[in-house]
């Protein structure tokens, strides 16, 4: 299966009416090949994209369920190679397309040229890099395109109107809203600050907008989906799932139910 771009999955979804539904997952909590069948779960659930976790020693983006899954992962000796070659048998099973969430470090370390292509090469469509800010961008963003890889920027509460023009110009495949100030968490409500944010966002562009960061079930999903939200990304919660279970069976059975109570609940 060959699955569409990111820009092109949201204008299929737009030309419907449909909201995107964005799960993240961490790679390698608890292993590598629980990671490859989550993946085809959520993609048989009807993820329309999935954003995958890069584990790194330190996330400071990541509140504490996306962290201790990136401690556990690396505990198991699960590195960037592995992923990689993981990707790579799972991938061309899939119908939807990845997003890989890295921070800036790893793709320095091996290169930005060697990091864009290794990934390319393996079928991956975006790369969200929570860390780097926009100033630094510029050579992520020449080397991505080169690579046919959609770089998508982030933006949240705190950041300056300007900033956030300029953001939304230079974010590719889709603009990343992070709903509330601080790191990633299943939260219990969704701040209305996020609807508002969300007008202002749309009006700097007609870039697809998707927002994550504290949405962990199907209300906080309709909500933002009800408030014009392009897309709706669920991480901590999805990950709490395969990491609190007692099995990795357990743990994929759960997710199937979970991911189709998100699916169902997006317009």
């Amino acid at each position: 299966m060959t699955s569409l771009s990111i820009s092109r999955t949201f204008s299929r979804l737009r030309e419907k009416g449909k909201v995107a539904l964005i799960p993240f997952i961490t790679a390698g909590d608890p292993d590598l090949s629980t990671t490859s069948r989550a993946l085809k779960v959520l993609d048989s659930c009807g993820s329309d994209i999935i954003e995958l976790g890069i584990p790194y020693s330190d996330p400071l983006a990541d509140g504490p369920v996306i962290q201790a899954a990136a401690t556990r992962a690396l505990s198991k000796g699960t590195n960037f190679d592995a992923v990689i070659s993981m990707l790579e048998e799972v991938v061309p099973q899939l119908s939807c397309p990845i997003a890989l969430f890295t921070y800036y470090n790893p793709i320095l370390k091996r290169g930005v040229e060697k990091f864009m292509s290794v990934i390319r090469n393996v079928g991956i469509h975006g790369l969200v890099v929570p860390d780097v800010p926009l100033e630094e961008t510029e050579l992520l963003r020449n080397e991505a395109v080169k690579h046919g890889i959609e770089l998508v920027l982030l933006t949240t509460p705190t950041t300056p109107m300007e900033r956030m023009k300029a953001i939304v110009e230079a974010s590719e495949g889709f603009v990343y809203l992070v709903s509330s100030v601080g790191v990633t968490g299943a939260r219990e409500s969704v701040s209305s600050r996020v609807q508002s944010l969300l007008q202002e966002v749309k009006k700097a562009t007609s870039k697809p907008v998707a927002v994550g960061f504290g949405i962990s079930n199907p209300e906080h999903v309709k909500q933002v989906a009800g408030w014009g939200a392009d897309g709706v990304i669920v991480g901590s919660a999805i990950v709490k799932i395969l990491g609190d279970a007692k099995s990795p069976e357990d743990g994929l059975r759960e997710l199937e139910t979970f991911a189709r109570s998100l699916k169902a609940a997006v317009p």
